[in-house]
């Protein structure tokens, strides 16, 4: 069985701000199959909803900001199932929340609060990683501690494979690792190494020069990543989905020729 791709729209908010319908429109003429969420643009829920099947896109899941579920999980949460989310995702751990910290306490257990939510309104919960979550804790990697804290059946993996890499792990590996438990595969390419700029390249300030050698997000296939095996990894694991993610333009491209470059290269792997 084939797996089928989507993308993660944050990797062409600039152009889904100026025109949503437009830019989904163009996703699905690249060959796209669905869709990730971060943030509507000012949409209903409805709204985006029929446009996504007036298009012929499938919303598979959408990343909401962890303070914002925690305000009000329920109303947050019901405007993507209302969308026709299958997965909702806890996107990004501001510093406060990281591991090591009290707020990182909370975040395990408010997880279990979302999870259940989530499947109340008949949508799964995700975690979508990035690399401080492969710091040890006790001589466990805090993500691991977080999986196995929080039952399956209330939150599954969606492993970033770029931040996975960073973190000291290879990604194929780590996919299998949690077998039966990676619906959504985030399917992300990068060369350099682990460096202070990277985190500014997903906006988040940094007062750190973007040296040439430094980190740089690439297209799918463009970078240090093993894609075939990444995803042997998740269909032997397995995923329902990949999902192409590009946090920021590389190569002289603009978002919507990376994530063209991207599926252009998955459509010669065997998915």
């Amino acid at each position: 069985m084939s797996l089928p791709i989507a993308v993660q729209v944050y990797s062409v908010r600039d152009d889904a701000a100026k025109d949503f319908r437009g830019t989904l429109e163009e996703i699905k003429k690249m060959g796209y199959d669905g869709v990730e969420f971060a943030g509507l643009y000012g949409y209903a829920p409805a709204d985006v909803k029929k446009m996504c099947e007036e298009i012929g896109l499938i919303p598979i899941s959408a990343h909401v900001p962890y303070y914002e579920i925690l305000s009000n999980p329920e109303a947050v949460l019901s405007q993507y199932a209302d969308i026709g989310c299958k997965y909702v995702a806890i996107p990004y751990l501001t510093e406060e929340c990281r591991p090591g910290t009290d707020g990182f306490i909370d975040v395990v257990k408010n997880a279990e609060l979302f999870g259940k939510v989530a499947k109340s309104l008949g949508m799964t919960l995700l975690y979508h990683n990035h690399d401080f979550e492969f710091e040890k804790l006790d001589g466990k990697y805090a993500l691991d501690i977080l999986y196995d804290t929080v039952p399956a059946e209330l939150l599954q993996t969606e492993l970033d494979t770029c931040w996975v890499n960073i973190g000291g792990e290879d990604p194929a590996s780590y996919i299998r690792k949690y077998n039966g438990r990676t619906p959504v595969v985030h399917l992300k390419d990068f060369v350099g190494g682990k460096s202070n700029n990277m985190y500014a390249l997903i906006g988040i300030e940094s007062d750190e020069s973007s040296a040439p050698t430094q980190f740089e997000f690439r297209p799918v296939g463009y970078g240090n990543q093993n894609f075939p095996e990444i995803i042997a990894a998740s269909k032997e694991s397995g995923a329902e989905w990949v999902v192409v993610e590009q946090d920021s333009p590389s190569m002289g491209l603009t978002p919507m020729e990376s994530i063209k470059k991207s599926i252009d290269y998955l459509k010669t792997l065997e998915l």
